[in-house]
């Protein structure tokens, strides 16, 4: 019916897809978060006497920590040389996908056990350098499961529906 109707009236719908309006629709994107990956760790972190024994001047801590780490790619560092259009082809060179956060959620974090020496008082800092060493180890976890290669595959993946839904029928990346 609308395609009777753009006849009768002479109108006819056109969506721009001249390169920089292309580029300018993917950069608009921002930053786009194609996956999260929520882990448990358990870490544990001591301070030691080198003259007492730990029940005298040690102080340990063994924490269960609940976090994520959120990665994707970001395309605010898209140049204009990045896409390249070939009538209804598009060839395009996408940003390196990155973790963009670890954060660790304090509301499911727990510190599992502290054993503090009887001649010291618990260290206030050792459970914030306990919480910096999760939120590495959190991150290096998710390298190591892959998490980049997922945020590159996701990315492609929605890329790919963004521009055939501008019309075009072939997306190449490179």
């Amino acid at each position: 019916m609308s395609h009777v109707w753009a006849a009768v009236t002479g109108r006819a719908l056109t969506i721009d897809v001249t390169q920089p309006t292309v580029v300018n629709r993917i950069q608009r994107l921002q930053r786009l978060e194609t996956v999260v990956y929520t882990m448990d760790k358990l870490v544990s972190g001591s301070k030691e006497s080198v003259i007492f024994p730990n029940f005298l001047a040690g102080d340990r801590l063994l924490m269960l920590v609940h976090g994520e780490v959120v990665a994707g790619i970001d395309f605010s560092s898209l140049k204009p040389g990045d896409v390249k259009l070939d009538g209804k082809q598009v060839h395009l060179h996408l940003p390196a996908p990155q973790v963009f956060s670890t954060r660790i959620d304090s509301g499911k974090t727990r510190v599992y056990s502290r054993q503090t020496g009887l001649l010291v008082p618990a260290d206030p800092n050792l459970e914030t350098q306990v919480r910096q060493e999760a939120e590495r180890q959190l991150e290096e976890s998710a390298m190591a499961e892959g998490i980049l290669r997922t945020a590159q595959q996701n990315g492609v993946s929605t890329i790919t529906s963004l521009l055939q839904g501008l019309g075009f029928e072939k997306v190449d990346f490179n």
